[in-house]
């Protein structure tokens, strides 16, 4: 299967879960806010896609990450079924998908940023090239906790699905050092992987 045909599937498979998480979602606004991100995305992606073609295997991590927010989206990050019952099985304190979702938010981004980075800069890989992604990761996640903090304060308790700290007054930390853990993983884990799902990339434009 050529790798254009695999795009297609990922796109029908995000399309398919984004029209699911809204239908009768729990909250329409938590929705919107969750969901959002994930349709930007796709919009850059669309509009993109002739000019710059990331390799395969980061579009399938980047509908992943979609799918992730958008099953938050529907449930809110405080009440997926799934981790409800993982919740109550262990005795957790609280449900636990937003962690999911926050390091998801490192792990991902990182391999977009290292796409960008090996393809459009001089850079090349080694200690300095995996700072500055664990860098933008970092920056990403803390503008995240911003985007947060003001739907707070512009929609008062409207926003408490969205936040989603369950009455953890750490959540904030928890959410940056998870995305930091997941880019750190993602960087030292999934190079090999990705250098090869990149030369098929160069491959099938040569």
């Amino acid at each position: 299967m050529s790798g254009r045909s695999v795009h297609v599937l990922l796109l029908i498979l995000v399309l398919s879960v984004l029209v699911w998480s809204g239908v009768q979602p729990q909250d329409r606004f938590t929705w919107v806010l969750e969901v959002l991100p994930a349709m930007i995305g796709m919009v850059v992606l669309a509009v993109t896609y002739r000019r710059f073609q990331f390799s395969t295997f980061c579009y399938c991590l980047i509908a992943v990450h979609m799918i992730i927010l958008m099953v938050g989206g529907h449930y809110t990050y405080a009440k997926v079924p799934l981790f409800d019952w993982i919740r109550d099985s262990l005795e957790l304190s609280r449900n636990h998908y937003d962690r999911i979702g926050h390091f998801a938010q490192g792990f991902i981004p990182a391999i977009i940023a290292r796409e960008i980075l090996l393809r459009l800069s001089p850079l090349q890989r080694g200690k300095l090239l995996n700072l500055l992604i664990i860098s933008v990761c970092l920056a990403v996640s803390a503008f995240y906790e911003l985007i947060e903090w003001w739907v707070a304060l512009a929609t008062g308790t409207a926003a408490e699905a969205f936040l989603g700290t369950q009455g953890d007054v750490w959540d904030t930390q928890w959410d940056m050092a998870l995305a930091l853990f997941g880019a750190l993983m993602s960087t030292l884990a999934l190079g090999k992987v990705h250098d090869w799902s990149m030369e098929r990339v160069k491959a099938n434009d040569s």
